[in-house]
């Protein structure tokens, strides 16, 4: 495989997989060290996922949730950027292969965090929707908008009502805070838009396993965000899994079928791995196991942060959450270490600081487990909006954001429900 052109250097080559939160933060921590910094990405820009759901259900824009990655190293002299995809990690010589040729590191850092875990329904898999990058988003921005306007062209109640309805399976955050949009949307904008339809007919399902939302915050946090979301409507069905789909009917482990054309599944994810270090995967087979500095277990070079690694400590037997507070300190750790791997001094272990978690159901509506407050409601609400807007990257993306949530707040709309690029419906939606 032919090499990538790189600009040739004599210094140690740090090499990071993945655009994200944690390699976004090794790059920024290395700047101005005698290191050449590359990231390689699929995509030319930075994503703030945790507002995806935004984007689907027209709250933003989806260039007010990302960033170009050249931009934000534009004024970092070791800093290279590579529009690719990562195809194996040859370790015995310290080479990635990529899809635009190979590339040598002395340091490795994978930081590819998760993709969509199916569980093994082959037909949930093929029907449902997921929300894990801006395509995504868009794509079920416009399947939302198309039912609709599909709904308004035919007779038949059972079509009419399952192109209304979605379900969201997954009781996390993003599927809590998805159902809270949405039921903002059944509330407030799709009346004005379709006068024609009998929106209350509007169904919106969340189903979860476990016997209460956000399982990882509070029992008073999962208890208020159950409040909010039945008050905007939303049916949740606790203890509760989904066995099949097929692009119309939803069937649950209690015997229930629910109708809907829009099923988005956010019910678990694990580590996007990549070929020639699945030997370092562990029991659950889900996310790479990595010593207290990092360290990928069985390769000494090669390091993994954020979503995709899993680091057990005692407080953390099962790993570290996946949030992006996580990924965030462990980038700049990581980045420390190498700094002092460089002098030859010894890495220091990581100690993850719980910064806690948020989540919103929607207007002056939301639960903060954080360590000098737990709140729900407005006060949460005002917290969660102002960690976003201050988290986003760039000022323009801040000011975009600030703007739209001000708007929809004065005036109770979403001004962007626009069908872009129509969404081609695949296997039993068509």
């Amino acid at each position: 495989m032919n090499q990538v052109n790189i600009p040739a250097t004599n210094k140690p080559v740090v090499v990071i997989i993945g655009g994200g939160f944690g390699g976004i933060e090794v790059a920024k921590k290395l700047r101005g060290q005698p290191v050449q910094v590359i990231i390689l990405d699929k995509h030319n820009y930075h994503t703030f996922q945790p507002l995806l759901y935004q984007v689907a259900t027209a709250g933003l824009e989806p260039d007010s949730i990302a960033y170009p990655v050249r931009k934000i190293f534009k004024k970092q002299k070791n800093f290279v950027f590579r529009v690719a995809e990562v195809l194996k990690i040859v370790h015995d010589i310290n080479c990635v292969q990529t899809s635009i040729g190979s590339i040598r590191y002395d340091f490795l850092v994978i930081s590819t965090g998760t993709k969509t875990n199916f569980f093994g329904l082959k037909d949930v898999q093929n029907n449902a929707m997921v929300l894990k990058t801006l395509p995504d988003a868009l794509n079920l921005r416009s399947l939302i908008l198309q039912n609709f306007e599909e709904t308004l062209l035919i007779t038949n109640l059972d079509d009419r009502d399952s192109l209304m309805s979605v379900v969201i399976v997954g009781g996390g955050p993003t599927g809590v805070e998805l159902a809270g949009a949405l039921g903002e949307l059944k509330r407030f904008v799709l009346p004005r838009d379709y006068p024609e339809l009998d929106i209350r007919k509007m169904q919106i399902h969340l189903i979860e396993r476990s016997p209460r939302l956000l399982p990882a915050m509070s029992a008073k946090a999962s208890s208020k965000s159950l409040q909010f979301l039945e008050k905007f409507g939303v049916q949740v069905w606790l203890d509760t899994a989904v066995e099949n789909y097929d692009g119309r009917k939803v069937a649950l482990s209690n015997g229930k079928m629910i109708n809907s054309q829009t099923m988005i599944w956010a019910a678990g994810v694990k580590g996007a791995i990549v070929e020639g270090i699945e030997d370092a995967l562990g029991e659950s087979g889900r996310r790479l196991q990595i010593n207290n500095t990092f360290n990928v277990v069985g390769h000494d070079n090669v390091y993994a942060i954020g979503d995709v690694a899993e680091m057990q400590t005692r407080a953390h037997p099962n790993g570290h959450p996946m949030l992006a507070s996580v990924a965030i300190q462990q980038g700049r750790h990581m980045a420390r270490n190498i700094r002092l791997m460089l002098k030859n001094k010894p890495a220091l272990p990581f100690v993850y600081k719980d910064k806690g978690s948020l989540a919103t159901i929607g207007r002056n509506k939301a639960v903060a487990d954080l360590p000098f407050i737990k709140t729900q409601g407005f006060l949460a609400w005002f917290l969660w909006i102002s960690i976003h807007i201050v988290a986003l990257v760039g000022f323009r993306n801040k000011l975009v954001a600030f703007v739209n949530w001000g708007w929809s707040y004065i005036t109770y709309d979403k001004g962007i429900r626009l069908i872009i690029r129509r969404f081609e419906k695949k296997g039993g939606n068509s």
